[in-house]
């Protein structure tokens, strides 16, 4: 799989299960146990964290409400590499219904948006899911 690599971060590299986010890795070992914060990420401006809440490929309200009651502006979704994991209206809906402009790309592209807007000084989420 191809690595992407961004220039000016928090978000300096994104490859197949990995991140590499202010000069730590983040990925999910063969045990299972998490290294920083794994494979799937949620980052609150400044704050990142495990996206523990990800379950499946089908997003659910209960996956983002963390992001829901967060001081932002801004969700985005980083809905993997292929795009597998499915946001239905319902949800967008949600996170749209407590004030956030929602958006949805694969996680490379979501995770340049990201770094372009917390840059810009935007209050921004996101979401990502480091595999499929």
């Amino acid at each position: 799989m191809k690595t992407y690599r961004f220039s000016q971060g928090p978000i300096e590299e994104v490859s197949w299960g990995k991140f590499v986010i202010n000069g730590r890795a983040h990925f999910k070992n063969s045990d299972g146990t998490l290294t920083g914060a794994g494979k799937d990420i949620c980052l609150i401006g400044k704050m990142l964290s495990p996206w523990r809440e990800r379950k499946g490929h089908l997003l659910t309200q209960d996956m983002v409400r963390r992001v829901a009651s967060a001081d932002v502006d801004t969700v985005i979704i980083g809905n993997g590499f292929n795009g597998a994991l499915q946001v239905p209206d319902k949800v967008k809906a949600f996170l749209e219904e407590s004030g956030k402009t929602v958006i949805i790309e694969k996680t490379p592209q979501a995770c340049e948006r990201f770094n372009r807007m917390f840059r810009q000084g935007a209050k921004v989420a996101l979401l990502a899911h480091g595999t499929c």
